[in-house]
């Protein structure tokens, strides 16, 4: 380890405060509502609170960067499973601290979005926000996993906070929308688990490793894997982060998904979790199977293509507006992972600035979506003729 473990802070944070809200007592039944909406106001300032400490902490750690140092800074390394060769371990690169910074910053905005999402009376108020602060924990650890167990099990741990946050205080077809989020992730996370076997099954053959084993991402680089291996095993990785992106064909899941959740959660599941395959695109399959990358980048590019056109041309028609939105963000993951797969410099950096910028424009696109819906009581884009009329300024933000 070295230095100060910040990056585990950073990750502790969020976690420490979803505890600390699910500590608040409740109330009895026979409450008055003012006792009631106090004790709620408190759970949402306090996640409030926690997010604005971790954003600190991910601001220090961004301070203390060096850029042009070692690929990896703020590394922390501590034997897990010491048997299987799984460690937890941590460590950012440039890409991974932005995709983390990118996190921390819209963290307290959608807390800020949510703040009457969950005030229906039906569920638990500080059980939703509880479940957003476990959420950045999951963000923060599997952009910052440097061991590929640690990260797949961050990768599907993400996937429970927000399927109950979709399920449980979404709208309309919410619990078809988060079974069908799941399963499709869940598939994803399966043919990755077997990649992620595999790879340590060759690691334990490799001399890099001293043969007793890995998965730590700075040792697997160096296992040397013949190029039929890392085609599968490609495959293996790639289709999980294409589920996960979405990339078409597989991104059916997502429609469905975004316009079900509030839009705090939109922001969440569009902004960050799915940038997270993209973000594995370029960690894991470029580096670890650079033979199979090259292999399949003809067919992931045409699947790019296919995506940028078929989102636009799909979003056109679309009635409703957060399915707009997601369509539209099929689209421009089309675009990032172009970026991706043109595998120079330059793409890498415009497909990480797109990552980013799609974060904050999307996010802002959700929130400026609920915020109408919130009013008007509809998400029909044809229920909104002449809103320009009574609120000019909104059609400039948007």
């Amino acid at each position: 380890m070295n230095g100060f473990p910040w990056l585990t802070i950073a990750g502790a944070v969020p976690l420490l405060g979803a505890i600390v809200i699910m500590l608040v007592p409740g109330l009895p039944a026979d409450s008055a509502e003012a006792d009631v909406r106090a004790r709620q106001a408190l759970a949402k300032y306090l996640a409030l609170a926690f997010s604005l400490i971790t954003l600190v902490v991910v601001i220090i750690i961004a301070v203390k960067f060096q850029i042009g140092g070692p690929n990896f800074q703020f590394t922390e390394v501590y034997s897990w499973i010491p048997a299987f060769g799984v460690h937890y371990a941590l460590g950012v690169d440039g890409i991974a601290l932005v995709l983390i910074a990118m996190s921390a910053v819209l963290m307290p905005v959608v807390i800020l979005a949510s703040w009457n999402d969950a005030d229906s009376g039906k569920h638990s108020v500080k059980t939703y926000f509880a479940l957003m602060m476990t959420l950045e924990t999951m963000m923060i650890g599997v952009f910052a996993a440097t061991d590929v167990f640690l990260f797949y099990v961050f990768f599907e741990a993400m996937l429970i906070p927000m399927y109950f946050m979709i399920g449980s205080y979404g709208v309309g077809k919410r619990q078809y929308a988060a079974v069908k989020f799941l399963l499709y992730s869940l598939l994803g996370g399966l043919l990755m688990l077997v990649a992620v076997i595999a790879l340590y099954v060759y690691s334990v053959r490799s001399p890099a490793t001293g043969h007793h084993g890995s998965f730590l991402f700075s040792e697997l680089i160096h296992v040397s894997l013949s190029p039929t291996v890392q085609k599968w095993l490609f495959l293996g990785f790639f289709i999980a982060f294409a589920i996960k992106a979405p990339l078409w064909p597989f991104h059916t899941w997502l429609p469905d998904a975004a316009a079900s959740a509030q839009p705090g959660s939109a922001v969440l599941l569009v902004g960050v979790l799915d940038k997270v395959g993209t973000f594995g695109m370029l960690r894991y399959c470029w580096e670890l199977f650079p033979a199979g990358a090259r292999y399949f980048t003809p067919l992931v590019i045409t699947l790019s293509v296919i995506a940028v056109l078929y989102g636009a041309i799909v979003a056109i028609g679309q009635q409703d507006m957060k399915r707009l939105i997601a369509y539209t963000s099929v689209s421009h993951f089309g675009f990032i992972t172009l970026g991706v797969f043109v595998m120079t410099s330059q793409g890498v950096a415009g497909a990480t600035l797109y990552m980013v910028n799609h974060a904050f424009a999307t996010g802002a696109l959700f929130i400026l979506a609920g915020f109408l819906i919130s009013r008007r009581g509809s998400d029909r884009i044809a229920d909104y003729g002449g809103v320009q009329q009574v609120a000019p300024l909104l059609p400039g933000c948007s």
